[in-house]
């Protein structure tokens, strides 16, 4: 019943956290180890076969990273332009459009009661795959160069991802029946992870939700929501199931919006980090709702 709660009480968190920041705006160091605490989480419910699976699905894997590459892009690039946001914004879109899935996709997944080995495998691929493709494309699109932190990037997702879940497998194989008592207590854990992080970033970009352009939020959500769809809906007319239909849609919809926000900062301006900062907060809305309808019609 608490999990079916979780869009409402994302929603308390948001609003808590955009009147009373200074409760939140610390912690912004706790994001790293909270998502490797959940990481650790979810690879004490999986083991090496999850993962063998994921060999015989590697087609669905490609089909994820194709449209992770061809249609959220382009997306980006469209609704910048009937928008008609400055070259600024719509390099923030295209930062957002072209870069890899983020790793609340994979604690999303896991929520939605998807295919976890699945997803953090899309994760790593897609990962490996915009280190060459983002740059490609926010210059193809937009005739902007970009470099994309390779090592850094790539140490981050070792750090956050691989090395955390190959930990939380390894557990499981040593003591599998004697975690079977509190495996339920995981997603209760991981939802109030998600909750605090939300609350984090909403604090985080106070200041650029009091000057938000509604046109530039109403980009974000409809980028956003055509991610979700998409996965969703081409996963399914392709033949298969709703779990694995549900994680290809997380996995395309939640973009690494931490590494655009960072590399428009970096090599742009702040506005071209507005559509970054504003993902981050809506893909986790719209994600924990996705979540929270998959739970309830899978009671169902």
């Amino acid at each position: 019943m608490l999990l079916m709660a979780f869009p409402f009480w994302a929603l308390i968190f948001s609003g808590f956290a955009l009147f009373y920041p200074q409760f939140f705006v610390d912690l912004k160091s706790w994001i790293v180890p909270l998502l490797m605490a959940v990481m650790l989480g979810m690879g004490l419910t999986l083991s090496w076969k999850d993962f063998k699976q994921v060999w015989q699905n590697r087609l669905v894997v490609g089909l994820g990273i194709g449209i992770q590459f061809l249609i959220m892009p382009f997306t980006a690039w469209f609704l910048s332009l009937l928008m008609g946001l400055s070259l600024e914004l719509t390099i923030g879109m295209m930062l957002v459009g072209a870069t890899a899935g983020g790793t609340a996709s994979n604690v999303m997944a896991y929520l939605a009661k998807g295919d976890v080995a699945l997803s953090v495998s899309m994760t790593l691929v897609s990962t490996l795959v915009a280190v060459i493709m983002l740059p490609f494309l926010t210059w193809f699109y937009l005739g902007q160069s970009v470099d994309v932190p390779v090592t850094s990037m790539l140490w981050m997702l070792l750090k956050m991802i691989v090395l955390p879940l190959l930990l939380g497998m390894a557990l499981n194989r040593l003591f599998h029946d004697k975690l079977s008592k509190i495996r339920p207590v995981f997603p209760l854990f991981s939802m109030g992870v998600i909750l605090l992080i939300i609350a984090i970033v909403v604090a985080l970009n106070q200041s650029n939700l009091q000057t938000l352009a509604w046109t530039v939020l109403l980009a974000v959500i409809l980028h956003n929501l055509t991610g979700l769809a998409c996965g969703y809906w081409l996963t399914r007319k392709l033949g298969y199931d709703s779990v694995i239909a549900r994680t290809v849609a997380i996995e395309v919809g939640m973009q690494n919006s931490g590494l655009s926000v960072a590399l428009a900062l970096q090599y742009f301006s702040a506005a071209s980090a507005l559509p970054g900062a504003l993902f981050s907060i809506w893909h986790n809305l719209s994600g924990s709702l996705f979540a929270s309808y998959w739970q309830g019609r899978d009671k169902r």
